[in-house]
């Protein structure tokens, strides 16, 4: 057996996180049985249906790494385009496959016309809300002569088409997550298949969808763990073969509430436009609910499709810690090559006009070198490089070190300056900074803290920063022993 999964998300917005997650798991599992992962749009709910929604979705995908090998994908253009045998990759292009299939259906009695108004749906619903009853349809239109069903659709009445459940017995099926489930068939609902516009619902199309583009594996959110057996009911009514399903646990708020965006970011591209790496977000998200055991924390994608296994995803919701997530990001931040480094920092850099990116290389990996262990997002990366650009104005107080005194600084910083210009440019880096400037604290009887503080503090404006040989190799020579001069200026006399 081929495996094949998909991930199939509706055009209604930006791609959530947790859409992400499933996503995941389902290329995970699809590449390491050397199968196909299939990205299919279900934008059937037309009505709910953004525009861009189709792109954000696939755009936020690629930013992952998470590719599909066969479904919908961006184009050179820039443009929605699909590729593979089992398309279109679009539920609003497959409107005639889903009137062939329905149609087989209603030849085997498997559904059924409903005529039901909305005013009595309404009313039904309050009924047994008020009654302390289960809700649900009450199975009026099943009941319907035959002849008369004929003639309201004839006449174009208004319909939907229902789906026929038993009303006995049990659906029961084993989850790869849950183990074994069962729902009794008494309390299930006979499901609308077809919608009175003339499109199918997610409970149709998905079966038939996942039939037809031979789906092994359905991974998706335990919201819809309720509505399999509806889904068991129509594979059985066409006598295909069921797939294998996994229901994944919900995501939670540290309070333990469903995730929302009443509490904070749930889109994927909220967090690109923060800056966090598509590496540090597929590792947070493959730990939610999943578990590989040991302790080892940093996964590559090759690693995670090494050793992800359903055994290991747990029942219960997954905790959505930002915490987490951010200490995923500040690890991948220090842990990226110079080269890559630059590459990814220096369009934040652009936008905050900091710099053009034509300056040289190592002079932006120095300068990005600055921040490289402190920040944890990228888009804290220009807010925190401003000094190097514009000296901040600071307070002559806060040059002086721990139990220093101001006359101490007075006399530390002129014989500073003179060393510093003693020199040469070709020397200008830290290291040969920091082993020339130790010989010279040593020689001149001063401490480190001593001659290092205050040096800092007038290289950054800034009581907390980097350290000053670092600032001081980007600043160069000149600018460095400027702000040197302008830091004894304020001790004045």
């Amino acid at each position: 057996m081929i495996v094949r999964t998909r991930f199939a998300p509706s055009p209604t917005g930006y791609l959530h996180i947790g859409g992400l997650r499933t996503a995941l798991y389902a290329y995970l599992i699809a590449k390491q049985n050397n199968g196909q992962f299939v990205l299919r749009i279900e934008d059937t709910d037309q009505k709910r249906t953004v525009d861009g929604g189709i792109e954000n979705i696939v755009r936020s995908l690629e930013w992952a790494g998470v590719l599909p090998d066969e479904g919908v994908k961006m184009g050179k253009n820039d443009e929605i385009v699909q590729m593979g045998d089992f398309g279109p990759y679009i539920q609003s292009q497959r409107l005639e496959v889903y009137k062939k299939y329905i149609n087989e259906l209603l030849l085997k009695d498997s559904v059924y016309y409903c005529f039901c108004t909305q005013e009595r749906l309404e009313e039904l619903r309050n009924y047994q809300q008020k009654n302390k009853l289960p809700t649900g349809y009450d199975g009026f239109c099943r009941k319907l002569d035959k002849n008369d069903v004929k003639n309201r659709v004839e006449s174009g009445e208004n319909y939907v088409i229902r789906l026929k459940m038993p009303k006995d017995g049990e659906s029961v099926f084993t989850d790869l997550i849950r183990g074994e489930v069962s729902f009794k068939n008494e309390l299930i609902d006979d499901q609308v298949l077809i919608k009175v516009d003339g499109f199918p619902t997610y409970h149709f199309a998905v079966v038939v969808d996942d039939h037809l583009m031979g789906i092994t594996h359905v991974i998706r959110g335990e919201e819809w763990l309720s509505s399999t057996p509806k889904h068991l009911q129509i594979y059985k009514n066409f006598g295909w073969e069921t797939p294998k399903f996994a229901h994944l646990p919900l995501l939670l708020n540290p309070d333990k509430s469903k995730l929302s965006k009443r509490q904070g970011d749930v889109a994927v591209e909220d967090y690109i436009k923060k800056g966090y790496l598509p590496q540090a977000i597929i590792n947070f998200v493959a730990f939610l609910g999943w578990n590989p055991g040991g302790e080892q924390e940093i996964y590559s994608m090759e690693e995670l499709v090494k050793e992800f296994k359903f055994e290991r995803i747990n029942k219960s919701g997954a905790v959505f810690n930002l915490e987490k997530l951010a200490w995923y990001n500040q690890q991948y931040i220090k842990n990226l090559k110079s080269e890559d480094l630059v590459d990814v920092c220096v369009p934040w850099l652009i936008e905050a006009g900091l710099v053009t990116g034509k300056e040289d290389r190592k002079w932006t990996a120095s300068l990005i070198g600055l921040e490289k262990e402190r920040i944890t997002t990228l888009d804290e990366l220009a807010e925190s490089l401003k000094f190097v650009f514009s000296l901040p104005e600071y307070n002559a107080p806060s040059l002086v070190w721990k139990k220093g005194t101001p006359a101490e600084v007075k006399e530390i910083l002129p014989r500073l300056i003179k060393f510093l210009n003693t020199i040469g440019i070709q020397d200008w880096n830290k290291e040969k900074m920091q082993s020339l400037m130790g010989d010279w604290i040593v020689q001149s009887g001063f401490s480190n803290g001593s001659v290092l503080w205050p040096m800092r503090v007038s290289l950054s404006g800034q009581q907390n920063s980097p350290g000053p040989y670092e600032i001081a190799e980007v600043l160069g020579k000149e600018e460095s022993i400027r702000r040197l001069e302008i830091a004894l200026d304020k001790l004045g006399d």
